[in-house]
C-alpha cells in the first residue's frame, strides 16, 4: 500500500503555475516551482479546495468508474443523501433508488438510513462515554485529517462513532451475505460520493482497520446515466418502496443536519474549510468548552457542496428540504440504550507527526527552527505567494529543508539586485514559480 494515498491529483500538462491553489489550501500542502504545482503528500487532506479554484482544471479527483462494480458477484450501491438533491422536479426518492439497479447494482442501501443510527449512537456517546468537550464530529474525513495535520492537540475531542457511510457498508455486507450465501469478499459495496476525501478515507481509513467500502463513484460521473434510467421510470406506477429513512437521515446532506440529529440544543455547526479552521482555532484556545458537540463540514453547505456533485449546493439544499417535508422524523433506531460497540472506531486516531518534523533528530530540528526564525526576520511578512509558497513562514521552512532559496522572495531579491552581474544570476529575477529548471 502507498504510504500516502490521495484522491486529489495534479495533471501537470494542464497546470500553468498560476498560484491560485497555494493560497486556498488550508494545510499549505501546495507549492509552485518551475512552472508547475507540487502537492506535499504528508500535508494534503484531500478536501478538494484546489479542484474548485483551479482555473485550468489541472487538479482532479481519482475515483472508480461504474464498470468496476463488475469485479464482484454481488454489487451494492450506497447513495449519499446529497445525491437526492441533484435532480430537478424530483418528488419521490424511490425513483432514484429504483433506477440504480438498472445501472448494474443488485441492491441499494441508503447511507441516510445508517445516518439515523449514527445520530442515535452519537446521542448515547455524548450521554454515556467519557470524552473531551466539545466533541467534534468524525463524519467529514477531510476535517479529521485537518485535525491530524494542523490541530493534533484536538484529536482527543474527535467523536469515536463511525461515519454513516462506514456503518452503511457494514450493515449492507451483513445483509447481502445472509441473503446470497456469498462470502464477504464476493460482495462489492460502492459509495456514490460527493467528495474526494471520502475516496481517500476508504483507501487509507482512519479509526478503522479496514474500510467497509470497496469503491467510490463520483456523483457527477453517475449523474447522466442515472438521470436517463430515472426518466424511464418516471411515469411508472409500480415503483418499489425502497426509501427507508426520514428527516434526520436526509438532513445529513446539508450543514446542520448532523447536529439536528443529536436532539441537543447545545451544539454548533460550521461549513467551508476556512470556517472550520476558525472554529478549530477557537476550540484550541478553550473558548468552546461549554459546547457539547460540533459538526464541521469541509465543503460549503455540507456534503451537497462537495467538489464531485453535479448541482449548485444551494439549489440542492432547497430540493432536499422539499423532499424531506413529508417524511417521518426518523425510520431507524438502535433498539438499545447502551452504546453500541460495533459503531465504535477500531483503532486510535493518531496525529500526523511528519508534518511538523523539521529533522530526524532533536538537535538538528532545533537548529533548523532557529534558522527559520532568522530567515523570517529578513522576509517582508506579506504572504503574497509570489515565491510559490503560501506564506513567508512556509518559504522559510522550505529553505531550511532545502526546497527553496532566499532569493525566491522577490522583495528580498530586489534589495540584492546590485550584486547580480551575470546572466545566470539574472535568471533569479524571474519569480520562483516560473523559473525553468536548467538541463
Amino acid at each position: 500500500m502507498e504510504r500516502y494515498f490521495h484522491s486529489v491529483r495534479l495533471d501537470k500538462d494542464k497546470c500553468r503555475g498560476c498560484t491560485n491553489c497555494i493560497k486556498r489550501c488550508p494545510t499549505q500542502a501546495i507549492r509552485v516551482r518551475e512552472g508547475r504545482a507540487h502537492i506535499i503528500d504528508e500535508r494534503c487532506i484531500d478536501c478538494g479546495e484546489c479542484i474548485r479554484v483551479c482555473p485550468h482544471h489541472a487538479k482532479y479527483a481519482a475515483r472508480d468508474s461504474l464498470e468496476q462494480i463488475n469485479k464482484f458477484k454481488y454489487k451494492i450501491a450506497l447513495p449519499a443523501p446529497a445525491l437526492y438533491g441533484q435532480f430537478n422536479n424530483l418528488d419521490d426518492i424511490n425513483i432514484i433508488l429504483n433506477a440504480l439497479p438498472q445501472l448494474g447494482f443488485d441492491a441499494v442501501f441508503e447511507v441516510s438510513k445508517a445516518a439515523e443510527l449514527v445520530s442515535e449512537a452519537t446521542r448515547l456517546y455524548i450521554e454515556t462515554q467519557p470524552h473531551e468537550k466539545p466533541i467534534i464530529s468524525s463524519a467529514c474525513p477531510a476535517v479529521v485529517r485537518l485535525i491530524r495535520v494542523c490541530f493534533p492537540e484536538l484529536i482527543d475531542n474527535i467523536c469515536l462513532v463511525n461515519a454513516p457511510v462506514e456503518e452503511a457498508g457494514r450493515l449492507a455486507r451483513i445483509k447481502a451475505v445472509q441473503k446470497t450465501g456469498l462470502s464477504p469478499e464476493e460482495i462489492g459495496i460502492f459509495f456514490i460520493t460527493p467528495c474526494p476525501a471520502k475516496m481517500t478515507s476508504f483507501k487509507q481509513p482512519i479509526g478503522v482497520n479496514k474500510s467497509n467500502i470497496d469503491g467510490a463513484i463520483a456523483i457527477n460521473d453517475i449523474y447522466p446515466v442515472l438521470l436517463k434510467a430515472m426518466e424511464s421510470l418516471d411515469a411508472s406506477d409500480d415503483l418499489k418502496a425502497m426509501h427507508e429513512s426520514g428527516v434526520i437521515g436526509i438532513s445529513w446532506a446539508t450543514s446542520g443536519g448532523e447536529v439536528s440529529g443529536t436532539l441537543n440544543d447545545n451544539t454548533l455547526a460550521a461549513d467551508g474549510i476556512e470556517n472550520c479552521m476558525k472554529i478549530l482555532e477557537e476550540v484550541d484556545r478553550g473558548n468552546l468548552d461549554s459546547i457539547d458537540f460540533i459538526e464541521l463540514n469541509a465543503c460549503q453547505g455540507g456534503c451537497v457542496g462537495g467538489s464531485l456533485t453535479a448541482e449548485n449546493p444551494f439549489i440542492a439544499k432547497s430540493r432536499l428540504m422539499k423532499l424531506r417535508r413529508y417524511n417521518p422524523v426518523s425510520c431507524n433506531h438502535l433498539g438499545t440504550k447502551e452504546f453500541p460497540r460495533e459503531l465504535f472506531c477500531d483503532i486510535p486516531i493518531e496525529p500526523n507527526d511528519e508534518v511538523m518534523k523539521l529533522a530526524d533528530n532533536v538537535s538538528e530540528a532545533m537548529a533548523r527552527m532557529a534558522e527559520m526564525k532568522k530567515l523570517l526576520d529578513t522576509l517582508p511578512g506579506l504572504d503574497c505567494g509570489t515565491c510559490g509558497a503560501p506564506s513567508c513562514k512556509a518559504l522559510a521552512e522550505d529553505i531550511v529543508r532545502g526546497y527553496g532559496h532566499p532569493d525566491d522572495c522577490v522583495f528580498r531579491l530586489r534589495e540584492n539586485l546590485h550584486e547580480i552581474d551575470t546572466a545566470e544570476e539574472l535568471s533569479r529575477v524571474i519569480p520562483a514559480p516560473f523559473r525553468k529548471k536548467e538541463d
